[in-house]
């Protein structure tokens, strides 16, 4: 990829910041687009070479300005989107909107965004995830949203051709996510989930991280959602 333009959206931390270190490892121009200007600081410092942006998913205008200051793109990989726990008659309903909202329409300000300047035999790369396919109780919002930004690469790649676009669906990952969903106890709160699991763990950031660098990297593949769940969508 040596030479390639990378554009991150929520590559300060978890598998955005994996996927900047691997596609640094391979050469790239890594350009990591985050919310908060700390974060994204630490994430220069954790990774050789890299390039950082201060934008919010949710802003079509901060998103616009990330690529008006670029010339071409290769790669946009969108890992930014959050989730909100409870059922689907609590709390109020823009809170449940609002995490739906960034992951598809977020996403498709960021094409809106990119695609004029992306080269041949780029690629965009969504966030699907697990509970497309295995929702659960108190996490329908996710269910619905990662299924969307699946899809949306489906119809997207059929739509914008000979663009590509693919999706990466993770399972229950090792990243600081769960730290703001449980704040008392992160991670942890899934270990009794993750060993009834084929692969009987979580999975890790890097190992999302190379699924996302094969969307990239293999330019036949589009319109496709690649699962790296440790075979929890089978049991």
């Amino acid at each position: 990829m040596t030479g390639q333009q990378v554009v991150i959206i929520g590559g300060s931390e978890g598998i955005g910041l994996a996927v900047a270190k691997a596609a640094r490892g391979l050469g790239a121009r890594v350009l990591a687009v985050a919310r908060t200007e700390a974060k994204l600081q630490a994430a220069r410092e954790a990774v050789s070479g890299l390039e950082i942006g201060v934008a919010d998913i949710n802003e079509t205008a901060s998103i616009e300005k990330v690529f008006a200051g670029l010339s071409s793109v290769d790669h946009v990989y969108i890992a930014a989107g959050s989730t909100k726990i409870g059922g689907p008659l609590e709390h109020s309903l823009e809170d449940f909107r609002h995490r739906f909202d960034e992951r598809l329409w977020g996403s498709l300000d960021v094409v809106r965004a990119a695609h004029h300047l992306v080269r041949p035999g780029g690629s965009f790369t969504f966030s699907g995830g697990l509970a497309s396919d295995r929702p659960a109780k108190g996490a329908w919002v996710s269910g619905i949203a990662t299924m969307a930004t699946e899809q949306l690469a489906r119809v997207l790649a059929i739509e914008l051709a000979p663009l590509r676009f693919n999706s990466v669906a993770p399972g229950y990952t090792d990243t600081p996510m769960w730290n703001h969903i449980f704040p008392e106890i992160g991670s942890q709160a899934l270990d009794e989930v993750t060993k009834k699991h084929l692969v009987p763990r979580m999975v890790t950031a890097d190992e999302v991280a190379q699924a996302v660098l094969l969307l990239m990297q293999n330019e036949a593949i589009t319109g496709e959602t690649i699962h790296v769940d440790c075979g929890a969508r089978l049991v």
